[in-house]
């Protein structure tokens, strides 16, 4: 008979497909689950896989196909450039493997929709990377919109003034390209703010926008954008997004209803104020203050913190040793993508753009 001390839990087994920088933070984040490990990688750039492998103490698998007919691989993270998450997550998904895909889930709406069509024709558990959703201050203030304390929203707006060195853009080729970055400071720096906004007030009803590139040189897509949204629950906002704003500052939400407004500074609260002050208040502007250190890389694309990830890998093993859905799944990946496209398609037409 085993001893109730000597059970061990399961853990779901993860590979990576792609070893560039994000894969770091998807390393470190499993090292530190307590219920996923990571166990290969594969990059088609073999020589790269290597050495993080040896990194990390796991395999190096050199053909793709033989790395998703791996029976240890459970689940896999995607980390490779936007505009091919599709050629990698569809063959996964058709092998079986579960899959946690870093932002956004590609980039077309559409190909984001063939995405979860065909995790879900295949029983296999889909999450985007969103790790920003699991901040407590983001938790707390999604609970006080739910609970109706804002009354009828009004405006719903955020700021993402950031900071890309040329260095950056140039040190990749894919970076600043239609095809496999996807768009520039809404699609690859923004996202994960936008996709709070929609998680937190809504989808969007329709959006106005402008979108130019100001600083940078070489790249495709646009440094700086603008846009006004009219959201389906009735209320306003502005989204500004850029990597122009040296040195960077940290992203900003600001929620405003006609009982309440908050603001949030990356993970910190920086405004808590209803017209009607609840017990816990007092607990939450401490908490939220103080923050937990999850920054958004304002200056530094690497100056972010695995926690989030951490957090996130955690809830989709969970749920895939329960067989239940994860926090985050697959179809909310599709939200921010589309209110993005929407900016992009009435930057070019310069009309409104009608969900």
């Amino acid at each position: 008979m085993i001893k109730k001390e000597q059970v061990v839990e399961k853990k779901v087994k993860f590979g990576i497909i792609g070893t560039g920088a994000i894969a770091t933070m998807h390393a470190a984040a499993l090292e530190a689950a307590g219920n996923a490990e990571l166990v290969a990688v594969y990059d088609k750039a073999t020589g790269r896989a290597n050495d993080f492998a040896a990194k990390y103490n796991v395999r190096s698998v050199e053909s793709f196909e033989d790395f998703l007919a791996d029976p240890e691989v459970e689940a896999v993270t995607i980390a490779t450039p936007t505009g091919i998450h599709g050629a990698v997550v569809l063959p996964a998904a058709k092998a079986g493997k579960h899959i946690l895909c870093e932002k956004p889930l590609d980039v077309t709406l559409e190909k984001s929709d063939e995405i979860i069509d065909t995790c879900n024709a295949n029983d296999v558990t889909l999450a985007a990377v969103f790790q920003s959703r699991f901040g407590t201050s983001v938790q707390f203030l999604k609970k006080a919109i739910d609970s109706g304390r804002f009354g009828k929203m009004i405006l719903a707006s955020t700021q993402i003034r950031w900071f890309r060195s040329q260095e950056y853009y140039d040190s990749a080729g894919w970076r600043g390209t239609w095809a496999l970055d996807g768009g520039g400071a809404l699609t690859n720096q923004s996202i994960h703010t936008i996709d709070l906004l929609v998680y937190l007030n809504g989808d969007p009803e329709q959006v106005f926008a402008f979108a130019d590139t100001m600083t940078h040189t070489g790249i495709e897509v646009e440094d700086t954008a603008a846009a006004v949204v009219k959201f389906k629950n009735g209320s306003m906002g502005t989204i500004e997004a850029s990597t122009s704003c040296e040195p960077g500052f940290p992203r900003r939400i600001e929620i405003s209803g006609s009982k309440g407004s908050v603001i949030l500074e990356d993970d910190r609260i920086v405004r808590w104020e209803f017209a009607e002050e609840l017990p816990e208040d007092a607990e939450i502007r401490e908490k939220g203050v103080a923050g937990e250190g999850l920054h958004g890389g304002s200056g530094d694309p690497m100056a972010i913190d695995y926690e989030g990830h951490r957090r996130q890998i955690e809830d989709l093993a969970g749920a895939i040793l329960a067989k239940a859905e994860p926090q985050l799944p697959g179809n909310e990946g599709r939200r921010a993508v589309q209110l993005i496209c929407g900016i992009y398609e009435s930057v070019k037409t310069g009309e409104p753009v009608k969900f």
